[in-house]
């Protein structure tokens, strides 16, 4: 079984943490987004990794390499992004059997695809409560019938879940014509299966479409939970660790760290002293988190810096962003209603209660700043000593 993984996308929803990182190489817990996809094909019974890459393609190229846990591996480019069926004809000339299409920045619960791809050929589904946001799959027992676009009257609550195993004779049916919305869409060469061959519905426990920053959050709140307790690093003097904490090896945690999983201190960081990191937070490569420094809920990335007397919670911060001393991010709104983030111009409700702030890479506050809920602050953004951010900037 060969396995396509579409890694060709910026993430515009993503931005501004895709401004030089593809959306699928952020990190979720110990590695990139796509990895988990990867990861997940490799375990179901995948034999071979097509990677279809175009933005910052050599960010995917560099990790993966010429083969990754013992599979053979190639890199597709497509010129030209005209929608997912014509991600999948980039690797037309790589394809030579049964094969599987996989999102690069979709999570799925591991039993569910190896379940997908021994029911070939088949469809991921996914249940859900209002079905009309997406395609919705007709099915008859578990043969699937027909996919329907965001109808007004769904035939079920089985929503595409964007994961498909495709028999071999499907690689000659990807040149499908543009849709409505000038798009090659998947869902074509789909009907065609339909029409050929018994399509299995094969409904997924779990699954996460990863596009917007919060969503990036969740998505570490659901593998750092995974994680197995380890402590390869450096621990000094009385740093407490409780609970499903990963310290690597090169980390350094020092004395009055208090950490509460689950948590992962990656390689290079440095943490502390008198530091206290809760909730389920990630700490990237050569991370700095310092004295009197509390991180609820958080991604830091390789590189950046909380050094001193600051608050940070539920919050995003790229690569290289530094917070100077006292710099504090706001959390929750005065009147308890869902946090708002900009997404392509439009304010657009995160779902959360609790959300603090998306800081691209190289953003800088100075001392004192305080952070809004929702405020985002795009690569290399800085604030004035003392300042109130209410605006994305």
């Amino acid at each position: 079984m060969q396995a396509v993984v579409l890694a060709a996308g910026e993430g515009t929803r993503m931005r501004p943490l895709t401004a030089n990182t593809p959306k699928p190489m952020l990190p979720v817990a110990d590695r990139p987004l796509v990895a988990h996809t990867a990861d997940m094909a490799i375990e179901a019974g995948a034999d071979e990794l097509i990677f279809v890459v175009g933005y910052e393609a050599d960010a995917v190229r560099s990790y993966f390499g010429e083969t990754y846990r013992g599979a053979p591996v190639s890199f597709a480019v497509q010129e030209e992004q005209q929608g997912t069926a014509d991600a999948v004809s980039a690797a037309y000339e790589y394809l030579d059997g049964p094969f599987a299409v996989l999102n690069g920045d979709n999570l799925y619960d591991e039993e569910s695809i190896s379940t997908l791809f021994d029911a070939a050929p088949s469809i991921a589904a996914f249940r859900v409560g209002d079905p009309s946001n997406y395609g919705v799959l007709s099915t008859d027992g578990d043969s699937v019938t027909d996919v329907v676009e965001k109808p007004e009257e769904p035939p079920t609550e089985l929503a595409n879940a964007g994961a498909y195993v495709f028999p071999a004779e499907a690689r000659e049916w990807l040149d499908v014509p543009l849709s409505d919305r000038g798009e090659r869409e998947i869902t074509d060469v789909v009907a065609r299966v339909i029409e050929e061959r018994s399509v299995t519905a094969v409904e997924v426990d779990r699954w996460l479409d990863v596009g917007r920053p919060w969503e990036l959050l969740e998505a570490n709140e659901w593998k750092l939970d995974e994680q197995t307790r380890r402590i390869d690093g450096d621990v000094r003097g009385d740093a407490e660790l409780r609970g499903n904490v990963v310290v690597e090896e090169g980390a350094v945690i020092e004395p009055g760290v208090t950490i509460e999983g689950p948590a992962l201190v990656r390689s290079g960081a440095h943490l502390g002293p008198n530091a206290y990191v809760r909730g389920a937070t990630m700490l990237g490569e050569n991370a700095h988190v310092g004295h009197g420094v509390e991180i609820k809920n958080t991604v830091v990335m390789a590189d950046s810096n909380v050094p001193h007397v600051s608050y940070v919670g539920d919050s995003v911060l790229g690569h290289d962003v530094n917070f100077g001393a006292g710099t504090q991010v706001a959390n929750l709104r005065h009147d308890g209603t869902e946090v708002k983030l900009t997404v392509k111009g439009d304010r657009v409700s995160t779902g959360r209660r609790k959300f603090g702030v998306v800081a691209g890479d190289g953003a800088r506050t100075a001392i004192n700043t305080s952070l809004n809920p929702g405020v985002v602050l795009s690569p290399g953004a800085t604030t004035a000593p003392g300042e109130s951010v209410t605006r994305d900037r």
